[in-house]
């Protein structure tokens, strides 16, 4: 495993993290597979990985348990952990304090590492502001409940200028890949946060995994033109290592298969590792990809809870991949199966719920219908 300088911080923290947002489950997200789980993240923790990452809302409130016990019989002191304050849960002031504690519980720790303000944006800057956040913050590193204070990020670049200038922080957490170089925060913001001493983690380095995906027989015609043969994944995660101001790649790993191919690669990462005329290639399977991809939409989950139990994520993966990868008689007979069991949009109440929550900023429904039009032969 290679290790990477963490901002300002004298730590040795692995080129790869572990983050707990897409373990395997047993056909629901709030029912992870613990035994699998569990083994994916002790292999990767015995093959260097020192950084688990997770969040309140992970696989529907399961991850923090599923990774306390994953910690337990001495793991926990062979890593740093993080996970987030759920801000769109919180209402009060003392709601921080409260869910800190309940997420040391759910941990089985005393103490969290890298704690992270949770998808932050202009608006819920703003909220954090009017709970004194500041406050919250000082109270509780001085409690010993957290070491390192943090944030995750999804809006404009000036809004993340705007908070990384309002506080000291420690580090920063921003979707970043050669797809979103301009996305967000971009790379823009990765340069701005590291030359404050800020670490920089980077989340949705393969883009929900779009970006291991093998592609059409055009896409493999961009990759085979580099000398030495990559997966997809390789590709992604090079890419990112190659770049100084890069701290950590968290990646949502679901299988033993991926852990064990993306430990592999971070024990070759280096910065300027990639030639320009590779970073040229990747500069063309960006171009084709961003002809082909039809919603910006990472899986995340956060839109799980739909009340009409449209099946949001999985519709626009199989949007995606009719284009991507010339899959769309899969995306039909696949989403005809969802109109079967009233999965698909037809049962759309109009709320918005999952607009509200999207840290895409997605305007789902819109998405939803152009798909449904197309694809439900109606």
């Amino acid at each position: 495993m290679q290790y990477r300088k963490f901002g300002r911080h004298d730590l040795k923290i692995s080129a790869l993290g572990f983050g707990c947002m897409r373990l395997p489950t047993l056909g629901d997200q709030g029912k992870i597979d613990e035994a699998e789980a569990i083994k994916m993240l002790r292999y990767a923790i015995d093959q260097g990985v020192n950084y688990i990452d997770t969040a309140w809302p992970y696989h529907r409130e399961t991850s923090e348990d599923l990774v306390g016990k994953a910690l337990s019989d001495g793991y926990r002191q062979k890593v740093f952990l993080a996970t987030k304050s759920p801000l769109y849960l919180i209402e009060t002031k003392a709601e921080y304090d409260q869910y800190l504690d309940r997420q040391l519980e759910k941990l089985r720790t005393e103490q969290i590492d890298f704690y992270l303000l949770h998808a932050l944006n202009g608006k819920k800057w703003q909220q954090c502001l009017e709970h004194d956040i500041f406050d919250f913050i000082t109270r509780a590193k001085a409690a010993g409940k957290i070491k390192f204070m943090g944030f995750s990020f999804h809006d404009e670049l000036s809004a993340f200028k705007e908070i990384v200038d309002a506080y000291d922080w420690d580090f920063c957490q921003i979707q970043y890949n050669y797809m979103n170089e301009e996305y967000q925060a971009g790379r823009e913001g990765l340069r701005y946060a590291a030359t404050k001493g800020m670490a920089v983690v980077i989340m949705e380095p393969l883009l929900g995994g779009r970006l291991a995906r093998a592609g059409s027989p055009a896409l493999q015609s961009i990759w085979d033109q580099a000398p030495i043969r990559r997966s997809p994944a390789e590709w992604g995660l090079s890419w990112l290592w190659n770049q100084p101001e890069v701290s950590l790649v968290l990646s949502g790993m679901s299988t033993m298969e991926q852990v064990e191919e993306n430990v592999r690669v971070a024990g070759k990462s280096a910065v300027d590792s990639l030639s320009q005329g590779e970073l040229d290639i990747i500069a063309n399977a960006r171009e084709y990809y961003l002809a082909q991809t039809k919603v910006d939409c990472t899986g995340c989950q956060y839109c799980g809870d739909c009340p009409a139990k449209i099946r949001i994520a999985s519709i626009f993966s199989l949007y995606n991949s009719a284009y991507m990868y010339d899959e769309r008689q899969g995306a039909e007979k696949a989403y005809q199966s969802m109109i079967e069991k009233n999965g698909d949009f037809s049962q759309c109440i109009d709320c918005g719920q999952c607009e509200g929550i999207c840290p895409q900023n997605l305007e789902v429904r819109r998405y939803l219908r152009e798909f449904h039009k197309e694809f439900s032969g109606k």
